[in-house]
C-alpha cells in the first residue's frame, strides 16, 4: 500500500499519489499512483446514481450522446480480488478481447489529477496543512 511507502526528502505525497524527488537526476518530473485503488474509485462513482454525492456523471440529455465512452470504460477491464498484507485490493487487468483502454487510463489520470488539485469527496481522510508560526523580527534578535 502507498501509505505504508518510506518518504524521501523533496517527495511530494497526497491520497494514493506521490512526486517522487527527480532533483539532481535524469528523470523528468512525474506522478506515481496506486493504479488498482484509483481504478476501483473511478467505477465505484461510475455506479453512483446521479445526483448523490460522489457520483460520477457525463453530461448531456441522452444515453446515445456517450455511448461508446460508456461501453468502452465497461469493458475494457476486469478486477480480481486479491488479498495480501492484510487487506483486499482488486487487482485490475485488461481483457484480452479488449486490449485498448485508453479512455478508461485517461478517466483514472483526470480522478489523479483531481485529487492532485485538491478535489476530495466529503469524508475522505484529507489531512490538514500544518499551520507554521509565523516569526517576527523581534523573534529572530531573541535568538
Amino acid at each position: 500500500p502507498m501509505s505504508t511507502y518510506r518518504r524521501h526528502p523533496g517527495e511530494i505525497h497526497g491520497h494514493n499519489w506521490y512526486f517522487p524527488n527527480v532533483n539532481e537526476s535524469s528523470e523528468f518530473q512525474h506522478v506515481a499512483f496506486d493504479a488498482n485503488y484509483w481504478k476501483s474509485f473511478v467505477h465505484a462513482r461510475l455506479v453512483v446514481a446521479p445526483g448523490d454525492p460522489g457520483a460520477l456523471t457525463l453530461f448531456g440529455k441522452t444515453a446515445n450522446e456517450h455511448a461508446l465512452f460508456v461501453e468502452h470504460i465497461a469493458g475494457s477491464e476486469t478486477w480480481t480480488l486479491t488479498h495480501g498484507q492484510g487487506r483486499d485490493v482488486q487487482e485490475w487487468k485488461p481483457r484480452p478481447t479488449r486490449p485498448d483502454n485508453h479512455w478508461f487510463d485517461c478517466l483514472v489520470g483526470c480522478a489523479v489529477a483531481a485529487s492532485i488539485s485538491g478535489v476530495s469527496l466529503p469524508g475522505m481522510d484529507a489531512k490538514p496543512k500544518r499551520q507554521r508560526k509565523r516569526y517576527t523580527q523581534t523573534d529572530l534578535v531573541r535568538r
